[in-house]
């Protein structure tokens, strides 16, 4: 009898077809782990058991007694590490309250981070404000280090120790750039604590955060040192924080942040409030030589080459003729000062300092800030897609004036219209222009508006700036920005304030 043409190969049995599956399996070269023993073993169709009852999931083998007990061990280790560090350092850690009188018309979030208003007093035009913050002892003859912010308008400052003695304070100086100040309390003995050598700390370490969070005193938090180099948040003028994921509050303010040797590497300083885990801290090397200097002179005075500079940015780079990103590009030279004296131009990229690679803008600021006045410093700058070498010596670094964009123009200024392209209205720079937005150059247009989501915003420009510079050329008026403008790009140098800065304006 023939076959049927539906069969045209032995039957199939549910033995045969488990065999054929396995057999494959060992031609594969899979093994199969045997009920959670630790062996594994090549199956053969040969050599396959017979099934009987269908197998169930093994469970997970239990750890190992002594692996656990390692684990166990380690864990205890790094927690009697914080204990230590907590205990060593506590009694050097003080918490600081303060009084201090404000215009009762001041903004709640205007008041310095750990002030709340107090009652206002019978007949008083100025609202008293109660205060808190941290600080930490810096020498055995009574000198606190805290944050600036913390004793500002201060009218008393009293400082309480772990063993509960509060003394008196009094400023013995501060410092704006950085927000620090020393405070001075009549006692000895006192235990200063260390600073650390912050070329040895790395990121992802232990630290330990110890202050007084809403006045809670002597409490300790514990978190990594997140990262290093931290700035542009505008709150200060000198701003090179590390980062933390130690919790930080508000009376945190001026405490100390310190590795498992019990060293300073942070003055804990401030919090980004709209996120958790993210609290900055300035650097123990900044710190300490602010520390010095106001405990010695009673102010700071620092080195300084008169030049603006910004972060190189891919794009910037292609239009300054620089093959990476590295580098700081130099945005403004202050006429007279040290770099215009040595020849250094707007637009030319410093990549370097006493041989040593500037990888990133803020690079500049430290090279510079660890130089003592007077001092010669060679600098190697990329200028038009050429290396350039060029010498100069630190001179001080001027105070800062504080100016701030009013109203612009009047009744009679008319500006540029929005044409919808770029989302920018320009008004030609006058003397009373130039008075208003704090602008001490001859020429120059101002931004009078800018538009929503336009390619102006996203270039950064705001009101008030004036652009001084449209694709390398001067900018004598309006007329000149729109000119570079006209193929869809513009590389502008912007002034905004003392500073100023490039920007690329392009239509998507």
């Amino acid at each position: 009898m023939s076959q049927s043409p539906l069969h045209d190969h032995a039957p199939v049995t549910r033995r045969s077809r488990s065999r054929r599956r396995r057999a494959r399996l060992a031609a594969l070269g899979i093994t199969l782990a045997l009920g959670g023993s630790a062996a594994a073993v090549s199956v053969s169709a040969q050599e396959a058991p017979r099934a009987t009852q269908p197998q169930t999931a093994a469970e997970p083998p239990p750890i190992p007694q002594p692996q656990a007990q390692a684990a166990i061990a380690d864990a205890e280790r790094v927690g009697t590490a914080f204990a230590a560090v907590a205990e060593r350092i506590s009694p050097s850690v003080v918490s600081i309250r303060v009084e201090a009188r404000i215009d009762p018309r001041e903004q709640m979030q205007q008041l310095p981070f750990g002030m709340f208003p107090g009652m206002p007093q019978e007949g008083d035009d100025e609202r008293i404000v109660q205060g808190g913050g941290s600080g930490l002892v810096i020498s055995a003859d009574g000198a606190i280090l805290t944050n600036r912010h913390v004793i500002e308008n201060a009218t008393r400052i009293r400082v309480r120790f772990q063993d509960g003695r509060e003394l008196p304070a009094t400023v013995a100086g501060v410092d704006r750039a950085t927000d620090l100040a020393v405070l001075r309390v009549q006692a000895r003995d006192l235990v200063p604590l260390r600073f650390a050598n912050m070329e040895r700390q790395r990121v992802g370490q232990w630290v330990v955060a110890i202050g007084s969070p809403f006045g809670l005193d002597t409490t300790v938090t514990a978190g990594v040192l997140s990262a290093t180099g931290r700035g542009g948040i505008g709150m200060n003028e000198i701003e090179d924080y590390i980062q933390t994921d130690a919790s930080i509050n508000p009376g945190n303010s001026g405490g100390p942040l310190v590795n498992l040797d019990g060293e300073v590497v942070g003055i804990n300083t401030m919090i980004i409030g709209r996120g958790q885990g993210i609290g900055f801290a300035i650097p123990a090397d900044m710190a300490e030589r602010v520390a010095q200097q106001l405990l010695a002179e009673g102010r700071v005075r620092r080195a300084w080459i008169g030049v603006g500079f910004q972060e190189l940015t891919p794009e910037l780079a292609a239009d300054f003729g620089v093959g990476s990103r590295r580098g700081a590009l130099v945005n403004e030279i202050v006429p007279n000062g040290p770099a215009a004296r040595a020849g250094v131009q707007s637009g030319d990229v410093i990549v370097a300092v006493e041989g040593v690679p500037v990888r990133e803008s803020r690079d500049l600021m430290r090279h510079v800030l660890r130089r003592p006045i007077g001092a010669s410093v060679r600098i190697d700058v990329m200028r038009a897609g050429r290396a350039v070498q060029l010498a100069l010596t630190t001179a001080e670094r001027p105070d800062p004036r504080d100016t701030t964009p009013q109203e612009l123009g009047g009744r009679d200024a008319r500006p540029t219209r929005d044409d919808g392209t770029w989302g920018l209205s320009l008004l030609p720079l006058t003397p009373q222009l130039a008075r208003e937005v704090g602008h001490a150059g001859p020429q120059g247009a101002v931004v009078a508006r800018v538009r929503q989501g336009s390619p102006a915003e996203r270039a950064g420009l705001e009101r008030g700036d004036v652009i001084v510079e449209a694709d390398r050329g001067a900018v004598r008026g309006p007329g000149e920005v729109e000119n570079a403008a006209r193929d869809g790009r513009a590389l502008l140098r912007v002034a905004r304030g003392e500073r100023s800065f490039f920007t690329v304006m392009h239509r998507e």
